[in-house]
């Protein structure tokens, strides 16, 4: 058997430039390429697209509803300020808070709701379109539940402060313009905020407060407030007297400018507080402005003392003061005694003068 039948199908060696050339991508591999990635396409395109609509669906969806809840809110905040505007005429109009007070209140609720409207719908929004994905959101949120309750602890006053403010606005506990006791201070509200309340003193000092750290609150602004005068007396006036002039003080106070505009209510005698032996005590109040008490206390005050004094009613110190007349003070008492030293026959003087040396008798 010769050589050439033994190899019946080798062919000819590859030339040196074919074998470098060899590596390079032809048009027909480019070709096998572009078919293989049409024919990926073709296979995929149904999912992609349906992926796409899904996702699309979704955030019209959140967009929607999240702009549909966020304008109910603003008109149920609206109707809120149209219902308390509706009240200022009547007689309760004088009970309500101010315009401005309102005002702040409103915008304070509508923000804290559209928040939590727009972290609520965006967040679920965000969640539904991971899960078009495919991906597994049981690991993702056992994180988030292990960091919020790390940051929870972490901050736990800045949370409790927080809902406080919230509740504090939504029960309308105070608001600006109002004087209020929170315990750990006391003043006029000139801010008020999600997480810290600000106060102004009687000094002028201001007080930023925690909403967190109140446990009570005492509104000396809202609706009404009572002032009340105690006046002491003699045991010995005449109840009669004494009523007849205070009714008198009562009812020139009432007409008098700008007095009327600050009570609401008649001065009012209520009788004695108390009696005791020396002395008794008078009680009038009346019903004022929110945080005009004070000042109608000191003016009621005024008025009282001059009418007592043009009636020739005294007026004692407190409940137990003892009444002293008053006596002519004694005109012999900055004078000394006299001494018995100045008397020159007294025993005392004698033993007191020096003794004298006599000379010795002269032999």
């Amino acid at each position: 058997m010769s050589l050439s039948a033994a190899l019946p199908t080798a062919g000819p060696s590859p030339s040196p430039s074919e074998t470098t050339t060899g590596s390079v991508p032809t048009f027909q591999d480019a070709q096998e390429s572009a078919t293989n990635a049409a024919s990926w396409v073709e296979q995929n395109w149904s999912t992609w697209l349906a992926i796409g609509l899904q996702i699309l669906l979704i955030v019209v969806i959140a967009g929607v509803l999240r702009v549909a809840v966020r304008r109910a809110i603003t008109k149920l905040i609206d109707r809120m300020n149209r219902t308390a505007q509706a009240v200022d005429g009547t007689a309760l109009g004088g009970l309500l808070v101010n315009v401005e007070r309102r005002r702040q209140r409103s915008q304070a609720i509508g923000s804290v709701l559209r928040s939590v409207a727009s972290f609520l719908i965006l967040g679920t929004a965000a969640l539904m379109i991971l899960g078009t994905f495919e991906i597994n959101l049981a690991p993702l949120l056992a994180s988030a539940g292990v960091a919020g309750v790390a940051i929870g602890f972490g901050a736990r006053n800045l949370v409790t402060d927080f809902l406080s403010g919230v509740f504090m606005i939504l029960e309308d506990q105070y608001g600006v313009g109002d004087t209020i006791d929170a315990g750990v201070a006391s003043g006029e509200v000139i801010e008020v905020g999600l997480r810290v309340t600000k106060l102004r003193g009687d000094h002028g000092e201001i007080w930023y407060v925690r909403n967190g750290e109140v446990k009570r609150i005492g509104n000396l602004s809202q609706g009404w407030a009572t002032a009340g005068v105690d006046v002491t007396v003699r045991a010995s006036e005449d109840l009669d007297r004494v009523r007849a002039t205070l009714d008198e003080v009562a009812e020139q106070m009432t007409k008098a400018e700008p007095w009327n505009e600050l009570l609401w209510g008649p001065i009012e005698v209520l009788g004695l507080d108390s009696v005791l032996l020396d002395s008794m005590v008078v009680r009038v109040t009346a019903k004022t402005m929110p945080g005009k008490a004070l000042t109608v206390e000191r003016e009621l005050r005024w008025r009282i003392k001059r009418a007592f004094d043009a009636a020739d009613i005294r007026i004692v110190g407190g409940a137990t003061a003892a009444i002293e007349e008053d006596e002519a003070p004694d005109p012999t008492a900055s004078v000394a005694a006299p001494s018995v030293y100045a008397n020159a026959a007294s025993p005392q003087h004698q033993a007191a003068s020096p003794l004298t040396q006599t000379p010795p008798p002269a032999k």
